[in-house]
């Protein structure tokens, strides 16, 4: 039962980081990409922290530096991205970034020997597959803008990792309010640095930065750390990868954008890799020892 419970939060946080995707193009409309990472985890910091006030109690050694670590890997993941989103189109910014999905077993077997689950792993690749035939347009190039996407995907895969990890020890909301915290004070001494403190009070501007730091940081990123106690993190990092479908549905949504052959065959594959790695097909294996039987 646990299970599933974390299965069904993991798609919440897909859909709600989906929707994130017309937010954050709206955002940067009024505000620079290091203002809105700076925006939204310390807007997720302050609304964890006073919604969960009493947790500042577990607040201990062990919980600080796990935290810590993983609003590292969340912080450099995210400036990656979207530093590498200036100089790459948002279809291939989307789907290197979905290239994490791989990245995370692996991870598992070169520092910890762990064994690579094949169905799992077979899942990971489709999921790949059905993201690069939902975003990709046919280009053979690559530049400066590729490779920071692709190093914030080893980013995220190693969020993803050590998320489920550590999880398994400590209070999923604890070293998620130390995090969003850690990541916060990044944002910040960023922002401080690069002298852009001067922050646009538009309307439309704060009211998609709010929906950024409530939604796609504070309510995502606790769903996430509570739902993968429960189930591995390659699983996680495939359901998580369905992101990208839905960032499609939305805009086809909201933005009106066209429905394509390609969209529908790339959601399909991403579907696919899903039943593959949750099921491994057992349900077949059960039909044939019926008909046998």
């Amino acid at each position: 039962m646990q299970r599933y419970i974390g299965e069904i939060l993991l798609v919440i946080t897909a859909i709600i980081w989906g929707s994130g995707f017309v937010a954050s193009a709206v955002s940067l409309e009024y505000y620079t990409p290091y203002q809105i990472l700076a925006g939204r985890f310390m807007i997720g910091a302050l609304l964890l922290s006073i919604l969960f006030y009493k947790k500042w109690k577990k607040i201990n050694k062990s919980s600080l530096i796990k935290g810590a670590v993983l609003g590292i890997f969340l912080y450099i993941a995210f400036a990656l991205q979207t530093v590498g989103l200036q100089y790459t189109t948002p279809s291939k910014n989307a789907f290197l970034t979905a290239v994490n999905v791989v990245f995370v077993p692996f991870i598992g077997f070169l520092f910890y020997k762990r064994k690579i689950d094949m169905f799992e792993m077979i899942g990971a690749i489709m999921a790949l597959i059905g993201v690069a035939v939902l975003s990709l347009k046919i280009s053979t190039e690559i530049n400066i803008g590729d490779l920071l996407t692709l190093c914030c995907a080893v980013g995220f895969a190693f969020h993803i990792f050590y998320t489920a990890r550590f999880v398994k020890t400590e209070d999923p909301v604890v070293i998620t309010i130390v995090q969003m915290i850690v990541a916060a004070l990044i944002g910040w001494i960023v922002v401080i640095f690069r002298g852009e403190t001067s922050f646009s009070l538009e309307t439309e501007g704060v009211m998609n930065l709010l929906y950024l730091g409530v939604f796609s940081t504070t309510m995502a990123y606790l769903m996430q750390s509570v739902a993968q106690k429960y189930i591995t993190e390659t699983k996680a990092a495939i359901i998580l990868s369905t992101e990208s479908f839905w960032g499609m549905a939305f805009s086809v949504i909201i933005l009106s954008e066209v429905m394509t052959l390609k969209m529908i065959l790339g959601a399909v594959l991403i579907l696919l890799a899903i039943i593959l790695s949750e099921t491994k097909f057992n349900f077949l294996k059960k039909n044939k020892m019926e008909e046998l039987t």
